[in-house]
């Protein structure tokens, strides 16, 4: 998932997923013995108690409010199956769902995405972002920068029906980045040799046991070029700007009023003063439903008394 594969990432992360990578490649596996287990089931149950808390707690906020607010936090990958528990991590699965999830409760009435990431993957972000944009049309949905939405975050971002940003909050970064693993001097010096054998010219392509070759180079430059052709489109049209507004970036990470300046977000406004907002906005269209409601009742009433 990390190399030879495009990213949209921050460089930032992107090293230090690779030195971590490089670290855990020498590391011992540890075998979990039974009291470990134990232990292991135990946070299990502790866990699932606390989702339930959580879960009635905002179901709660929702009835009370009108808003789902769904975390869009840390590296994003494609599916659940690859979020490590350890770190933060958000899938675009598990966003789908979520997000299909709160479009389909009638006690919703706008949805927030509470956006904190420096990105992660692009496999299944361009579908994850075509598929939030169409559900906006539906359902307003407010993307709000809270603190970072770079890369991947800053698509999602860009795919909502409004982009909030505070002062201090930084995002953009619209570019791919991919990296090849060479460890063949490492296996060298290791006394290691690996001899591959393989029936069709691209099978080894991008092999970390051999210096990169002109074909992968051009294979791996290739399908960069393509993903950010896409992430270039994808922003322009989401944003109504033009692909080459979104190109003279150049990946460039924006703060807050920069952001908006570079026409990719919608206005200035700290995280909770959007959430804020968007719950004043609510109450005035129930309070507006509400009294149309006590009107039409009046006026059928008018009406049957007329014809008594």
């Amino acid at each position: 998932m990390l190399f030879n594969t495009p990213l949209m990432v921050t460089l930032e992360v992107m090293d230090l997923a690779v030195r971590w990578a490089n670290h855990v490649m020498n590391l011992n596996i540890i075998n979990v013995g039974p009291l470990g287990s134990e232990r292991m089931w135990h946070d299990e149950d502790d866990h699932i108690s606390a989702r339930m808390q959580l879960e009635e707690q905002r179901r709660a906020s929702i009835a009370a409010t009108g808003i789902s607010v769904i975390p869009v936090h840390g590296v994003l990958v494609s599916r659940d199956a690859h979020v490590n528990a350890c770190d933060t991590m958000t899938s675009y699965e598990s966003l789908r769902t979520a997000v299909s999830a709160a479009m389909a409760d009638p006690m919703v009435e706008r949805i927030a995405l509470d956006i904190d990431s420096p990105g992660g993957a692009v496999t299944g972000a361009f579908e994850f972002a075509a598929d939030l944009h169409a559900m906006a049309q539906d359902k307003p949905i407010t993307g709000i920068v809270n603190f970072m939405a770079a890369s991947a975050g800053y698509l999602i971002g860009s795919a909502c029906t409004e982009l909030v940003t505070s002062r201090t909050s930084i995002g953009g970064s619209i570019g791919v980045i991919a990296s090849h693993l060479d460890r063949s001097a490492a296996l060298e010096r290791a006394g290691v040799k690996v001899t591959t054998v393989y029936a069709g010219a691209h099978k080894n392509d991008l092999t970390p046991n051999e210096p990169i070759s002109d074909q992968s180079l051009a294979t791996l430059t290739e399908i960069v070029s393509s993903s950010y052709d896409m992430f270039c489109n994808a922003v322009a049209e989401y944003r109504g700007i033009s692909v080459a507004q979104v190109r003279a970036t150049e990946a460039a990470v924006y703060r807050g009023p920069g952001l908006i300046d570079a026409g990719l977000a919608d206005r200035l406004e700290s995280p909770q003063d959007a959430v804020n907002g968007l719950m004043n906005a609510v109450q005035q269209q129930r309070a507006l439903r509400s009294q149309s409601n006590r009107t039409s009742v009046r006026a059928r009433a008018a009406l049957i008394q007329s014809r008594i």
